[in-house]
């Protein structure tokens, strides 16, 4: 008998993520050709949901469908904007959750993860969600083990992905991890997916403005430093034009942005890096050169250390015109 997938829809699901687990799932085949996985969608009542688009779906089934499910996804909805942590956990849901059997694996897609959160369920866990709430997600559940940079966490019979798409990967690792590569990949090449992306969220967190203090302190330093990042910048030097003691600089450059003069200066070289990569046909050394990382070893230990993928394979990723 085929593993049974139940995809529970709120209210304002998300329609690429709802979509997620029967688009994957439902393409694994064993050797005969027999699906392995069947894949059924329950709302809390068996009634229709509105989706965040411009249509609704209906359902065959209510939230009895928990009782036998194999595997419950709980993928991202309106119920689990982050914007309203609380409001979503609702007693028909916690109602619907505890129908779910024992030994059955929980898995959510993006900000369903708030949703289990709430349920107590990931508590003392390892857990992910999309980079853009993770620091509302530490905050409102600090007793989640959260990873905020992985595109998805893996618990045994709990897993959780970052946003939208990095469901696409936390699926297909379930397949991997109960019928092999062999069957992912098959999968994978069927949806026009790599069956494995290197990185993790890291690598698409927005840099933040790097003159948002505004035009006093250190921000006109911070200016000319950006149209020299491919020069060395001594924190002495940096503080003379200023005009201010290095310890003072250092205070006032802290206060402004929230970092060291070293770390914004290696935050904005990160960035600048990400640009070159992604704009033009620069060579990895001359990417560093450029960027004020000197040498392709030492722009690869940077990206590895802060986005955790490697400046070609991030050029891959984001490449912004045919090579």
């Amino acid at each position: 008998m085929a593993h049974l997938v139940a995809v529970l829809a709120l209210e304002g699901a998300i329609a690429f993520e709802l979509g997620i687990p029967a688009r994957i799932f439902g393409n694994a085949r064993d050797d005969a050709g027999r699906p392995l996985y069947e894949v059924a969608t329950c709302t809390l009542d068996g009634g229709p949901v509105a989706t965040s688009a411009d249509f609704r779906i209906a359902v065959d089934h209510g939230p009895e469908l928990l009782e036998r499910a194999d595997t419950v996804v709980l993928p991202a909805s309106r119920d689990s904007d982050p914007d309203s942590v609380d409001a979503p956990f609702t007693p028909e849901l916690a109602a619907a959750l505890r129908r779910i059997r024992p030994g059955a694996r929980l898995m959510s897609i993006c900000t369903g993860s708030f949703l289990l959160a709430a349920a107590g369920l990931l508590d003392g866990r390892p857990a992910t969600t999309h980079w853009r709430y993770t620091e509302l997600f530490a905050r409102t559940f600090p007793k989640v083990l959260l990873d905020p940079d992985v595109l998805y966490t893996d618990d045994g019979d709990i897993l959780t992905s970052g946003g939208v798409a990095a469901g696409v990967d936390l699926c297909l690792h379930v397949v991997r991890r109960d019928h092999g590569s062999a069957v992912a990949n098959a999968v994978a090449r069927n949806c026009l997916v790599p069956p494995w992306r290197d990185g993790g969220q890291k690598q698409y967190v927005e840099a933040p403005s790097p003159l948002a203090a505004g035009g006093s302190g250190t921000a006109a330093v911070r200016a000319w430093a950006l149209e020299h990042l491919d020069e060395p910048l001594p924190l002495r030097q940096l503080a003379d034009r200023a005009g201010m003691s290095v310890r003072t600089f250092t205070r006032r450059f802290r206060e402004e942005t929230g970092a060291s003069p070293g770390q914004w200066i290696t935050t904005q070289r990160t960035e600048r890096a990400r640009q070159l990569l992604e704009r033009t046909d620069l060579t990895i050394d001359q990417v560093a050169r450029q960027s004020g990382f000197g040498t392709a070893a030492s722009l690869r230990l940077q990206l590895r250390g802060r986005l955790d993928v490697a400046p070609s394979a991030y050029r891959r990723t984001f490449r912004t015109t045919p090579a």
